[in-house]
């Protein structure tokens, strides 16, 4: 999983602005940033509708003015990567089913991996399949 992260890093790093002490805090922010937004994509990829803005608003701040496109191609290209990865090979965390139960907390049972919903909760992939149609 932390491949991805490193990879977005490592790719960016040379641009990163330091602070004027010489600090490398802004390294480990843009590190730190870029394995929370793929830890969190491999983990909760239903619920995680922009991973790439999300992760290229975290960062922005610590790159100049100049180099913000590249940095913006290089967050969606690495995490279109990642997503398409997570998608083929699902992650041993995500072992919950998405729905809730009638109390109002989450389903404990193991979810089906083509839609993240155990089979007693079949029927609300379905209601999104057609909410999705209709828009």
């Amino acid at each position: 999983m932390y491949h991805f992260s490193r990879s977005i890093y490592r790719e960016l790093a040379s641009d990163i602005v330091e602070e004027h002490d010489g600090d490398t805090a802004n390294h480990e922010r843009v590190l730190r940033s870029c394995e929370t937004c793929v830890e969190r994509l491999a983990t909760d990829w239903h619920y995680f509708a922009k991973p790439t803005k999300t992760l290229f608003n975290d960062i922005r701040i610590y790159f100049p003015m100049s180099q913000q496109l590249r940095v913006y191609k290089v967050c969606d290209r690495y995490m279109n990567f990642a997503r398409e990865y997570f998608a083929a090979n699902p992650v041993a965390e995500r072992l919950e089913c998405r729905a809730t139960t009638r109390r109002g907390t989450p389903c404990q049972r193991t979810p089906l991996p083509h839609n993240g919903y155990c089979p007693s909760h079949q029927h609300l992939a379905e209601t999104e399949d057609v909410a999705l149609q209709a828009a």
